[in-house]
């Protein structure tokens, strides 16, 4: 099955994210495999490369934003 790479700028910082197909209508997205990045992070799904991709990165700008100022 074909692999797909995006590369996404969030927070300051570049993330590179592989997409894989599973099945013929399912993608899973997960951060690529670098030196010095974790890896133990849970996989992304969509109906194609770019839904499953924006998944993640939709999470990551998430978990990286700022604290909000109370």
């Amino acid at each position: 099955m074909p692999t797909k790479l995006f590369e996404e700028e969030i927070s300051g910082r570049t993330y590179f994210i592989e997409v894989h197909a599973i099945s013929t209508e399912q993608w899973r997205a997960k951060l690529a495999r670098r030196p010095g990045m974790p890896t133990a992070l849970m996989p992304f799904y969509g109906k194609t490369p770019e839904l499953a991709a924006r998944e993640l990165t939709n999470w990551l700008a998430l978990v990286t934003a700022p604290p909000r100022a109370r």
